[in-house]
């Protein structure tokens, strides 16, 4: 016997049960449950075979969920957490960057400052020796100058007194000319000369 036949029979039966039951005064869900009792005992048993295993499906999508996020949420505070230690480490390298830096330039002002100040000093310094040096040339020269002058001064002195006694004057020149001159005419007659011949 199939199912089809099963479900006429039970119909027929049901029918049967449900007019000797009418006379008995059954009531309207024992009726109900004689049409249709064995096809909602096949649907209870279907409806509650699906709600368990969507019960557990929905269970085991549910811990499934669960343990994704769970895993999710895991991964998510350790990158966040390995997220802020390098965001730490390197602030705390810029930090320390920032203090080095501003050391070193503290250091080069220092540095460029003595510097600039040792560099005055050494061209005051150097100022002061060529001021020095000029004016102790200048006293050099001006006494090399003076010591020139009075040895030209001291000189030319000597040279003007030897002038002056060597110098013929004009009388006595002229006289030695006119003795020169008698003596080639032959005119030039020493005195005493005639005396002694007349003598």
């Amino acid at each position: 016997m199939n199912q089809k036949e099963t479900k006429v029979k039970a119909t027929d039966d049901g029918r049967e049960a449900a007019t000797a039951g009418i006379g008995d005064g059954a009531s309207v869900e024992k009726i109900r449950d004689i049409l249709f009792g064995v096809q909602m005992r096949d649907y209870d048993k279907k409806f509650a075979r699906l709600e368990e295993r969507l019960l557990k499906e929905t269970h085991d999508l549910k811990e499934d969920v669960k343990k994704s996020l769970g895993a999710f949420d895991t991964f998510v505070k350790h990158e966040l957490e390995a997220l802020a230690g390098r965001l730490k480490s390197e602030h705390e390298q810029r930090v320390a960057g920032a203090k080095d830096l501003a050391q070193e330039l503290k250091e080069l002002k220092q540095a460029l400052q003595q510097k600039a100040s040792h560099l005055e000093e050494q061209l005051a310094t150097a100022q002061r020796e060529l001021r020095q040096q000029m004016l102790d040339q200048h006293r050099k020269l001006s006494e090399e100058v003076r010591h020139k002058a009075e040895e030209a001064a001291a000189a030319l002195k000597r040279e003007a007194t030897e002038l002056r006694s060597e110098k013929v004057d004009r009388a006595g020149l002229a006289a030695l000319f006119a003795e020169v001159s008698l003596r080639l005419k032959d005119e030039f007659k020493i005195p005493g000369a005639e005396r002694s011949k007349n003598g």
